[in-house]
């Protein structure tokens, strides 16, 4: 069977509480879950964004947790969130409300636009219209 689609991405930030305010607060992503200093996750339409804290989970897990394997990145990572061309005029609105750069707006060769930020992290966000991709 083919891949249907990607259910989770996951992205690293050392500071929780301010990816906390950044996705829910300022992307306005509902939160589903956190875990301490460990994790925090948000619903993305129909998909989940996983933020984790690269020091917690690259710790083993403890006895009696999920056995999840130990992972983590370093440096900033790369998410690109699906946006309607309607709706970029009030991503753009919103993100410069909380003080964060649009590092690049453009056009792809076949018409599909993208907006580059960071979020406190580091991380590159992306929001992009799906016909990037032909969807």
């Amino acid at each position: 069977m083919p891949i249907a689609a990607v259910l989770e991405t996951a992205l690293y930030a050392a500071d929780l509480d301010a990816a906390e305010g950044f996705y829910g607060g300022v992307l306005g992503l509902e939160k589903i879950a956190r875990v301490e200093n460990r994790h925090v996750f948000f619903r993305c339409g129909p998909g989940v964004l996983l933020v984790f804290n690269p020091e917690e989970t690259k710790k083993p897990a403890s006895p009696g947790s999920l056995p999840v394997p130990t992972h983590g990145a370093r440096g900033p990572g790369h998410a690109c969130f699906r946006l309607e061309g309607d709706d970029f005029d009030a991503m753009i609105d919103r993100l410069a409300a909380a003080g964060i750069a649009i590092e690049t707006d453009f056009r792809w060769p076949n018409g599909a636009r993208s907006i580059y930020f960071r979020d406190p992290a580091g991380n590159s966000l992306e929001c992009a219209e799906a016909k990037l991709w032909g969807l």
